[in-house]
């Protein structure tokens, strides 16, 4: 993962309504509904838009249209691949 990439996804995660939707998404085994958000967060729909659209800019979630609905998932790579940048920052 370059150095870009890392920023932008640390940007996403720096606001919490957007740690909570993974938390949320998590939650409900790396699979949740776009309509079933509303339900979860005290945001309105197109807050709750902006957020997923940050998410799904960096990768974090994929979405998926199932009909009429969509679905979010964990993108559990480049979670990894995020981890695994932070990682080699460390010093021994």
């Amino acid at each position: 993962m370059n150095s870009k990439k890392a920023e932008k996804i640390a940007k996403a995660l720096s606001d919490a309504n957007r740690l909570l939707i993974l938390k949320e998404i998590k939650k409900q085994n790396d699979c949740l509904y776009c309509v079933d958000l509303g339900n979860i967060i005290d945001l309105a729909q197109p807050s709750i838009a902006h957020h997923l659209k940050q998410l799904t800019d960096t990768e974090i979630i994929l979405q998926e249209k199932e009909g009429r609905n969509v679905k979010y998932n964990l993108n559990n790579k480049i979670i990894d691949d995020y981890i695994e940048f932070l990682q080699d920052l460390k010093t021994d």
